[in-house]
């Protein structure tokens, strides 16, 4: 058995015993259509690169505490030996927590149904968790580590620690169930460049990584003064970024991507794109950030990569392969191809369903004198409506919702009244008031935008966490439809309404269903003109949230391994406006 062992002596890092450069870049299989890994993997190959790092994703792989999935986009094992048949070693990042711009930073939810756990430090409770997931994880991916003839060289201890705590017998804690569970590679950690990060991040005896975007040589010279016996390393290479709703889209140039990653190769370090391709937060699974309101990300992951969302070959990555292929002396010769798009045009969507009147197909319901949050009601992704009953006679007074978490559409007797959210964009008056012997019916349906993945405020849950008040009075008597909007089989469909568009928004949100019939199936992208905010279904696979108001993202791709040869259903749940109920199928982006 050949085995791949990755070492360091002093500044060298060594495969087997003869000095190695990683010149690595950041795949991440959950956000790429597994028809799609080998594709990116092989650019990845070409551009001269050669290894592909990735993290795991504990709240998919553990959506319910004791519940594993490793299948289908989750098949991380499918992943590995994918890189490995092309010749590409891995580094693994399994967390537990991952950041990744991805909802928690990948901490499943059902953490928080634990009142007093804490997470991320040397809580029993918490380690308890990470031991019993990894166990699993670790068992599948052990027959591929490099020490036993696999191709996985390298893997990450807990992620950018230091840029949330410095509980080092934490650190010691998730280091010592890799011992237990036989992880003998080489083990790192990573952090960005600062002190306080590196002091709270890294564990002694093991190579500390460093992330930026620029100024290698300053940042490089930190880590030497921190860690000076060990290699130069930087473990994310920011060469794009995310994009928020509500905000601009980024961009980097190509040649100042380039020439950062020239000067880190003439300083002798090793380096590691973060990304080179972003691929797509499908479904509801972004995360947020945090600054005086949440920041949920865009469904598109782009980041403005060498590989578009779609995989695309840019200007990016044609100047970083320029670069690698002088470092090298040679040209690599994989042959890479840029995928076929089509424009596929207007899809009629044909039938509807309104959802508040689904809710027995859709949902069970709950009840409680008080809101529950998502967690509670057992739910990770999509919304929850709460509705009750409101009986006069009291004085008009304003609406409020404590600790709403994130976006509430608020109806009254089956009249859209407004909308409140937690990203300090929108915070609409309702009033309410009624008269002696009046009763009314209150619905808010509440949205999870994403849970917060950076931060002191990742423990982040979902729904109504406080109360709801009219004028000074805590409302009490509620009844809770969770709708995580996961399996829409049981929906009953009839024809559009022509009066679809003027019935908007007093309805409340509804499902529209259209057929695509196609004679190849091939990258293609929604446009939804004319709509407002919602997500895309195709064939039962939710491709994510657009928002058109908020923006900058204006399409939603929809890779071609997605759609069938003659017949597939799209479908779209619109929250708020229909003006036409017909989408477009491009075969351009726009995000911005």
């Amino acid at each position: 058995m050949t085995k791949n062992i990755l070492t360091f002596d002093g500044p060298q890092f060594y495969l087997n015993g003869e000095p190695f450069r990683i010149i690595s870049g950041t795949i991440h299989y959950f956000r790429v259509v597994p028809d799609y890994w080998k594709d990116r993997l092989k650019k990845l190959k070409a551009c001269g690169f050669n290894t592909v790092e990735t993290y795991t994703c504990w709240n998919l792989h553990e959506p319910k505490e004791g519940e594993f999935c490793f299948e289908g986009i989750l098949d991380l094992v499918r992943y590995i030996k994918t890189a490995q048949e092309l010749g590409l070693y891995v580094i693994l990042r399994p967390g537990p927590y991952i950041c990744a711009e991805w909802d928690m930073g990948g901490l499943p939810s059902w953490l928080l149904t634990y009142e007093n756990i804490h997470i991320r430090c040397c809580d029993p409770l918490f380690i308890e968790k990470v031991r019993n997931y990894y166990h699993k994880l670790f068992s599948l991916i052990r027959p591929y580590l490099g020490t036993n003839g696999g191709n996985i060289i390298a893997m990450q201890v807990e992620n950018e620690y230091g840029s949330y705590g410095d509980d080092h017998e934490y650190m010691n804690e998730i280091l010592a169930i890799y011992l237990e569970e036989q992880i003998d590679c080489l083990m790192f950690t990573s952090d960005g460049p600062g002190y306080f990060m590196l002091n709270g991040g890294s564990l002694a005896g093991m190579v500390a990584a460093v992330n930026f975007g620029s100024n290698p040589k300053g940042n490089f010279e930190l880590l030497r003064q921190f860690s000076p016996n060990q290699p130069l390393f930087c473990c994310e290479y920011w060469n794009g970024w995310f994009d928020h709703w509500y905000e601009e889209h980024h961009t980097r140039g190509a040649g100042d991507t380039a020439d950062v990653l020239k000067e880190m190769l003439d300083l002798g370090a090793s380096v590691n794109f973060y990304m080179f391709h972003g691929g797509t937060n499908f479904g509801f699974n972004n995360g947020a950030n945090y600054e005086n309101g949440i920041q949920p990300t865009v469904t598109s992951y782009d980041y403005n990569c060498p590989l578009s969302e779609n995989g695309d070959m840019t200007e990016k990555y044609d100047a970083i392969r320029k670069v690698i292929q002088e470092f090298n002396g040679y040209a690599d010769e994989t042959p890479v191809e840029n995928q076929p798009r089509c424009r596929y045009g207007t899809v009629a969507l044909t039938e509807s369903a309104v959802m508040f009147e689904q809710l027995d197909s859709i949902s069970t319901s709950v009840t409680s004198p008080w809101p529950q949050t998502m967690e509670q009601l057992g739910q990770d992704f999509g919304f929850v409506l709460y509705t009750t009953t409101l009986s006069g006679p009291f004085e008009t007074m304003d609406l409020s919702i404590d600790r709403l978490h994130d976006r509430a559409i608020v109806y009254l007797d089956g009249t859209y009244m407004g909308i409140k959210e937690r990203t300090g964009k929108r915070n609409d008056t309702i009033r309410i008031g009624l008269k002696r012997g009046e009763t009314a019916r209150l619905s808010i349906l509440v949205e999870n935008l994403g849970r917060i993945n950076y931060g002191p405020k990742i423990k982040d849950a979902k729904g109504i966490l406080g109360n709801v008040r009219i004028g000074p009075l805590h409302h009490f008597g509620w009844t809770m439809h969770p709708l995580p909007c996961r399996d829409l089989s049981t929906l009953s469909w009839s024809p559009v309404s022509p009066n679809l568009s003027e019935s908007l928004p007093d309805c409340g949100p509804v499902f529209l269903r259209g057929e695509l019939t196609v004679e190849e199936p091939m990258d293609t992208f929604v446009r939804l003109d004319g709509f407002e905010k919602g997500n895309v279904w195709i064939n039962g696979f939710n491709l994510g949230r657009y928002w058109n108001s908020a923006g900058p993202q204006k399409t939603l791709y929809l890779p071609g391994p997605l759609l069938n040869k003659g017949a597939n259903e799209l479908v779209v749940l619109e929250l708020q406006q229909c003006d036409s109920p017909e989408i477009l199928l491009t075969n351009e982006p726009e995000l911005g």
